[in-house]
């Protein structure tokens, strides 16, 4: 059995954030959105999730025609059964990222980052899988007495410390 592995590279619209993950029953696009509706009510978001039996659809869900359609093409691009693409604006993974943990569907989250992702895929006679992600660059150093001042006067500016 041949196993081909291949890396997606996921469009990430400026100023948003992407939580990527895995699921396992096609109510998961309903639970989702209501996740991050209920959450964060004023997010700008996009859902789609890969069905991987039955009819094997993308099936989709938000509130933002734009957003949505690039969490599709997002799916569309990795094929892997049962992955799912959040598209947030207006909000952080942070704010929703337990909450989508919690649901009941979810296996697990491959990442939730507004870096570079790339998602890596493996290819079988069967379909496709994904194997993990490369989220955001290398590490350049070690952050030294400028960059923890810049980190910690950062998270205040943004309002999750005090």
């Amino acid at each position: 059995m041949a196993v081909e592995l291949q890396t997606v590279s996921i469009e990430t619209p400026e100023g948003c954030n992407m939580i990527l993950g895995q699921s396992h029953f096609i109510k998961t696009v309903e639970d989702l959105h209501e996740i991050v509706a209920g959450t964060v009510p004023q997010a700008k978001f996009g859902i789609a999730f890969c069905e991987s039996s039955g009819e094997c659809l993308i099936r989709h869900t938000g509130n933002d025609e734009t957003l949505k359609q690039t969490a599709i093409k997002n799916a569309q691009a990795v094929g892997a059964g049962h992955f799912f693409v959040i598209i947030l604006k207006d909000a952080y993974p942070i704010n929703l990222l337990n909450a989508v943990k919690m649901c009941q569907e979810v296996c697990q989250i491959f990442c939730a980052s507004a870096n570079p992702i790339q998602v890596i895929v493996a290819q079988t006679e069967k379909g496709r899988g994904v194997m993990g992600v490369v989220d955001g660059l290398s590490p350049k150093g070690v952050e030294g007495p400028e960059g923890q001042k810049w980190r910690h006067d950062f998270l205040r500016r943004i309002g999750y410390k005090l």
